[in-house]
């Protein structure tokens, strides 16, 4: 190929690109005249367009995902109330106990009818003189059985221990019966502990303090509206431990929560109630942060400051407030409900007083045009301060006022 056939060919190749160019140029003013009458039309500019575009994408995302988040949350409440209960039923199973509780009476056997003869003594004399030691009642039946009768647990259990002693004696009367009941007394420190290392062993703790123990071993003999708090206690900690081992909490800290919420109730050096009374003694003897929280929150007297603290209570409630766990005389029952509604709604201002979980919470609902927003504070101390004066009740009263305003409009008929 010649010089002068590839001079043509570069002319060419020249010629293409500038009417190439040309065309390009002449489109870019097309494009920006066509973007410029469509600016006018729609009164956007390009940016303007944009963002309305991405608006109304982001709209349409936003309420698509809305409508997913509803979706899921209704799906995750179904989900968990069901889970929730198979956890509480769960642990409730786990919630058995071996442990014996007595209540009012106790029973001690005995292999004959002249064991028994022993017992009574000539013309009734060593039962009058054990009577009278002990402070408890001696039920004598057909059988091979001696029921001792007593409300004071204490007293049943140095009567128990000291007719076992006495029937293998077969020296029975008055001075050896005043022997054995003193021996017996003297001896009740180490009842009770003995008694305390059958339900922390129960409860599956070890290496407590042997004063901690002691108190606990005063569990047995203490009951809350009949419930013996011995077996309250740890038939509370087995609920307890299952549902924090089901949900993945600290089950240590759970299991000292239960065995010592209730502390305070046999401590007898401390003033207050039987929470500030219970976390004194375990901060006392140095117990972690977490378990003095979850025995100062059981009862919802401050906020729940952890999970631990919440299973507590719950497992508190549920061996409280199932059936049978708990029972009173129906007729005081009935007096004692009745009187605390008529204190609470004694007061000017009182629309209804109701009480519930046998008379420890107390819903007052006010009259909102009588009585104003900022003396509901002042009206619910009013009404503690009083309930403790007149009213009997185990524990603490929680007293809420409500103080609830309406607007109601009705439609026209169609």
């Amino acid at each position: 190929m010649s010089s002068d056939d590839v001079k043509l060919i570069l002319e060419e190749i020249k010629k293409d690109r500038n009417r190439l160019e040309r065309k390009e140029k002449d489109l870019k003013e097309i494009e920006e005249k066509l973007t410029s009458k469509l600016e006018k039309v729609a009164s956007l500019t390009r940016d303007e367009a944009k963002k309305e575009l991405l608006d109304v994408i982001q709209k349409n995302l936003t309420v698509d995902i809305a409508k997913k988040i509803r979706q899921g949350e209704e799906r995750i409440k179904l989900e968990a109330r069901d889970k929730a209960r198979e956890i509480l039923a769960d642990a409730m199973k786990h919630g058995a106990t071996t442990y014996v509780a007595e209540y009012t009476v106790s029973t001690v056997s005995v292999d004959s009818e002249e064991a028994k003869g022993r017992i009574i003594g000539r013309e009734g004399r060593n039962i009058r003189s054990f009577e009278k030691e002990t402070g408890v009642e001696i039920e004598l039946d057909e059988g091979n059985v001696i029921r001792l009768s007593s409300f004071d647990s204490i007293r049943r259990e140095i009567a128990r221990r000291s007719l076992e002693i006495l029937l293998k004696d077969t020296r029975i009367q008055p001075s050896r019966i005043e022997e054995v009941v003193r021996q017996v007394k003297s001896q009740m420190e180490d009842i009770l502990l003995e008694e305390g290392k059958k339900i922390v062993q129960e409860c599956g703790v070890f290496n407590l303090p042997i004063e901690v123990i002691k108190l606990i071993g005063r569990f047995k003999f203490r009951t809350s509206y009949g419930q013996n708090l011995g077996l309250h206690t740890i038939e509370e900690t087995k609920i307890g431990v299952a549902i924090a081992a089901e949900i993945g909490a600290n089950t240590e800290v759970v299991r000292l929560g239960c065995l010592l919420h209730d502390i305070g109730k046999v401590v007898t050096d401390v003033e207050g109630n039987h929470v500030d009374a219970g976390v004194t003694t375990v901060k006392r003897f140095g117990f972690p942060k977490e378990v003095v929280a979850a025995v100062s929150e059981h009862h919802e007297d401050k906020p729940f400051s952890s999970t631990e603290s919440v299973i507590v209570w719950i497992a508190d409630a549920i061996s409280g407030s199932r059936p049978g766990a708990r029972y009173e005389p129906y007729e005081n029952y009935v007096k004692r409900m009745t009187k605390i509604e008529e204190i609470s709604g004694s007061f000017s201002g009182v629309e209804q007083a109701i009480a519930f979980q046998a008379g420890r919470d107390v819903r007052i609902i006010v009259r909102p045009e009588e009585v104003e927003e900022d003396k509901l504070t002042v009206l619910a101390n009013d009404i503690a301060r009083r309930l403790e004066k007149e009213a009997e009740y185990a524990g603490q009263v929680k007293v809420t006022v409500i103080r609830e305003t309406r607007a109601q409009a009705t439609t026209a008929a169609k």
